[in-house]
Order: structure tokens, then sequence, then C-alpha cells
């Protein structure tokens, strides 16, 4: 499909409207990991409700996909008050999120998700990448290096041990801009998650929700995504446009 499908132009309009202000020349771009650069939430989601089981915590694998994004901590907090009616201690959280990444990592070493390759290397011509994830999960974060080559060194990545407030608090994202000096008009976030794509708007980028999971129709226009694409392929090609981006941030043209 053509970028013209995706209403590329009318979505910078309603982000200039959202926000007061045009969008500039592209400074960063923020990539979401966990169904993003990976297709691996439903290996997380699997490793939770096997966490589960083992704390006598009630749960789908399901409902694990809504909570994409927030940081492990806050996941146990949910599901300790749901199902005890009390706050998780820390060393409930740091013992049950170990469980559950050993959970993960028996399962596997997941695949890169379909696309991402081509998405980061649009995003690359564009501008410096940075990783901004709710995960702590060790396994793929290390293989970031060798399936994304210089894509996101060791100093451009947000992860669940940086922030205080995890998605859909807009620290995360704020973060990642800092970590590069950008300005919110000036950064490009790209999430597949609800809590993730209103953490993204919330700091102000223009925001690409990508439809990788098994989200209920409309879930990431409601968050507040300024373009949902339905693969990181048709991601790839709304990060091209913005190379066609017509760089007179008052005009916001296409040329």
């Amino acid at each position: 499909m053509s970028v013209a499908t995706y209403n590329f132009a009318a979505a910078l309009a309603r982000y200039a409207e959202r926000t007061g202000h045009p969008f500039c020349r592209p400074a960063v771009v923020l990539f979401d990991m966990d169904g993003i650069l990976y297709d691996s939430m439903p290996g997380h989601a699997q490793a939770w409700k096997k966490m589960c089981d083992t704390a006598g915590i009630d749960c789908t694998p399901e409902e694990f996909f809504a909570y994409e994004g927030r940081t492990g901590a806050d996941t146990i907090d949910i599901l300790i008050r749901r199902q005890f009616g009390r706050p998780a201690t820390d060393a409930e959280k740091h013992d049950l999120y170990q469980v559950k990444s050993r959970n993960f990592k028996t399962m596997g070493l997941p695949p890169m998700m379909t696309g991402a390759p081509r998405a980061v290397a649009a995003a690359e011509a564009l501008a410096p990448c940075v990783i901004v994830t709710g995960s702590g999960q060790l396994s793929i974060l290390d293989r970031l290096d060798t399936d994304y080559p210089g894509a996101f060194p060791a100093e451009r990545r947000v992860t669940a041990f940086d922030v205080t407030y995890g998605k859909p608090d807009p620290e995360p994202y704020l973060k990642g801009m800092a970590k590069v000096g950008a300005r919110p008009e000036q950064s490009i976030a790209i999430d597949n998650a609800p809590l993730g794509v209103e953490a993204a708007v919330r700091s102000g980028a223009f925001t690409i929700g990508v439809t990788t999971g098994p989200l209920p129709d409309g879930a990431l226009e409601g968050a507040g995504a300024d373009i949902v694409v339905p693969s990181m392929d048709a991601c790839a090609d709304i990060l091209a446009a913005f190379g066609r981006l017509g760089h007179d941030s008052e005009a916001g043209r296409l040329d």
C-alpha cells in the first residue's frame, strides 16, 4: 500500500492540532522493543501466565498484551493487588520477575518482527534511534547489537531499569528524547501497545501505532496514535515518507 493509504498528510495535521505546533525535522526515532523489533509478546504472555500459576495468581495469557509497556514491577503490583487485595512488596516484585524472566528464557529466542530491520534502516536514514522499553529482559536486550548492529548502542537505550514511572507515563519517551537532546516536536515514537502509545502521545512525540498484537479494533487510535499501520513494513513506508517531508517546519508540507 502507498503512504497515501495511511493518510500521512492528515496525520501530520492532527499532530499539529493536538500539540499546537507542526512537526519539525526528525532528531530521534524512538522504538519500543517487544512487539516492534521482536515478535516476543506471545512468549512474554506465556511466561507471565506460568509465573502466576506458580504464585497462585489467577490470570489469562491474553491480559498481558494489555499490560504491555508497563515495567515488570508495575505488572506484578497489579496482579498482587487484584489477587490478594494489597500492594506487592519489593521482594515480591524482584523475586516474581526473576521467575518470569527464567520462564521466558526457556521458551527460546523470539524472532525479529517481520519488517523491523527495514523500519530500523529507514529510521537510521532520518535520525539517531533510541530503544524505549518497559522490559528488563536481558535475554532480548543483549541481542540488539547482533540483530540491529549499530542502531541501538547502550547509551541510547531506556529500559525498566532507567525509569521511575513506566508507560503510560511519558517519562520513558521523554528520557529517550533526552538521550540525544531532541525536542518532542522533533521526535517520532513507534509502539504497538495502547499503554505505550499513550506514553508516547503524552510525551509530545509524533506517534506511530503498529498493530502487531491481538488488540481490539481502534485500541491504538483510542490511545491517541497520530497514525496507525498494520505492520512494521508499513511503518518503514511511513518513516521513508518523513525523509521526503519538506523541512520548512512552518509549512509542514510533503515535497
